[in-house]
């Protein structure tokens, strides 16, 4: 298959000044065997000849020179679970083992031990998993982990 030459007149493909697209051109002036002005189909602007932007190949990425290399495992990377999901099943496995009577009405200004039941108005029941100083405690409730205020003195 032979290519023939371009000459003023042929249809090319440009990037457009005023359109900012790559848009058919009319080939409006040629120096030698290079188009050097266009007409564009759209707008029907003229402006010098460019080319359109050569298409990019994607690259690998390259490791610095004395990295380490680690090695990859066959298997993909597991998905992380999702932490409601994880105090749910949490709650879940230790609410059977609850002694109701147990649990000592929430107060602000009460002290609370960790592992301590704990009876809230609005959550319900829920168990000290941590306190954080100052006046400060983790419980978990059926609805997930609440942070709390108590006293620390």
């Amino acid at each position: 298959m032979t290519t023939r030459k371009q000459s003023a007149g042929d249809i090319i493909e440009a990037r457009c000044t005023k359109c900012r697209e790559v848009l058919n051109h009319r080939i409006v002036a040629m120096v030698e065997e290079k188009v050097v002005r266009v007409e564009c189909n759209t707008c029907k602007g003229v402006h010098n000849y460019y080319p359109p932007p050569p298409v990019k190949e994607a690259k690998i990425p390259r490791k610095p020179a004395g990295s380490k290399t680690r090695a990859t495992s066959a298997s993909p990377r597991a998905a992380k679970r999702d932490p409601l999901e994880v105090e749910r099943e949490e709650w879940a496995s230790i609410s059977p083992t609850f002694d109701h009577e147990k649990a000592v009405p929430y107060d602000m200004n009460t002290r609370f031990p960790v592992r301590r039941l704990v009876l809230h108005t609005l959550f319900g029941i829920g168990i000290v998993r941590a306190v954080i100083v100052p006046n400060k405690m983790q419980v978990l409730f059926k609805d997930g982990i609440k942070l709390l205020r108590c006293s620390c003195m």
